[in-house]
Formats: C-alpha cells, sequence, structure tokens
C-alpha cells in the first residue's frame, strides 16, 4: 500500500523506474541493507542512497523534480497543511482501517462507525474543491489514494467524488491494484486468520 504513493509519485512526475517486488516474509539483503533500522519497504534508491518511509520519499520526489507536476503547495502554510492531512491518513485512515479488518462483532462495529467519521472528515476538508490541494492533485491525494482501493465500499458509503476522480489520472490507476482482488484478499485473510 505504501509503495503505491512511491508509484503514483513517480508517474506523476513522469519519470521512469526500475521497481522491485520484496517478499515481505523473506526479506532480501538489499531491503536489510538499505532500510537497516525498519526493514519495511518502499524504499527508493537515488544516486546509490536509500530513502525510506512513503511521505519522506514522496516529499523527495517532490523536491528532486520539482518542476513537474509540483506535489506540495508552494506556500509554506499550504504545505504544512498538506503533512497535517497526510499525517491524518497514516494515523488515522491507515490504523482505523486496519482494526477493521482485524476485529469482529461489536468491536467491529465501533471502529466501522469511527473509522467512517474519520472519512468524513476527510470529505469534509474536501469540501467542493476537485483535490486536496484545490484544483491540483497534489500530496494528500498520493497519501491517501491507495487506500480507495481496498474499500470499493466507499462508493455506496457516500457521494465519494475525489477518489473516482483520482482514479480517472492514469498516474494513480495503473500505479494502483485492482481494488476487487484486494477485497478477495482481504476475504481470504480474515479466513486464515479466524476473523470471520
Amino acid at each position: 500500500m505504501f509503495g503505491m504513493r512511491v508509484r503514483i509519485a513517480l508517474a506523476e512526475k513522469g519519470l521512469k523506474y526500475e521497481q522491485r517486488e520484496e517478499d515481505l516474509r523473506n526479506k532480501s539483503p538489499l531491503l536489510l541493507e538499505t532500510n537497516p533500522v525498519h526493514k519495511k519497504i518502499p524504499v527508493l534508491i537515488h544516486n546509490g542512497k536509500p530513502i525510506c518511509e512513503s511521505l519522506i520519499i514522496v516529499e523527495y520526489i517532490d523536491e528532486v523534480w520539482k518542476d513537474e507536476s509540483p506535489l506540495l503547495p508552494s506556500d509554506p502554510y499550504q504545505r504544512a497543511q498538506a503533512r497535517f492531512w497526510a499525517d491524518y491518513v497514516d494515523k488515522k485512515v491507515f490504523t482505523l482501517g486496519r482494526m477493521v479488518w482485524r476485529t469482529k462483532g461489536e468491536e467491529q462495529e465501533t471502529i466501522t462507525k469511527e473509522y467512517l467519521e474519520c472519512l468524513k472528515v476527510l470529505e469534509g476538508e474536501l469540501g467542493d474543491k476537485s483535490y486536496f490541494g484545490g484544483e491540483k492533485f497534489g500530496f494528500v491525494d498520493v497519501a491517501l489514494m491507495p487506500f480507495y482501493i481496498w474499500f470499493y465500499a466507499y462508493e455506496t458509503l457516500g457521494n465519494f467524488t475525489w477518489a473516482k476522480r483520482c482514479m480517472e489520472k492514469e498516474s494513480v490507476s495503473s500505479s494502483l491494484p485492482d481494488r476487487h482482488q484486494v477485497y478477495e484478499f482481504l476475504l481470504e485473510f480474515k479466513k486464515l486468520n479466524g476473523i470471520e
């Protein structure tokens, strides 16, 4: 999921890159060498130097290739706001979304309600804008969009037109897996972990 952010940012900038799939159950020496602290993906290696953590990588891409499709606003206050909402995505959308799939019964109902409230907050922030950054696809869109494919129920939970608009961008649609496959994966995950 987090690697998708990097793929979207690279695609948005029109950059060619080499992608390596990683078996997270059997981590490669390259991953362990380039991210020895967290031992997680994604890692961007640019000019022989590793950059870790998806949002940090997206910011790095935006700074290095700043002339093509800027993702962060030039205004410091707006940039800080974009970072705030991207952090909200990581701390709320990711955390609560993960709990929705890992719980059941009353606990799942409670978390689902909290998750929907979290999405309402985001929808309130989006308001009538085309994208979170206004009329331009940007940093918060990149941070949030990979989560959309996990929950195709968004379309039935409300008028979440932002996600549909983002999916129309080639940089997004070509970087994310099919949401129905993700749904099937989660059903299998729940079954294997006794969360049915």
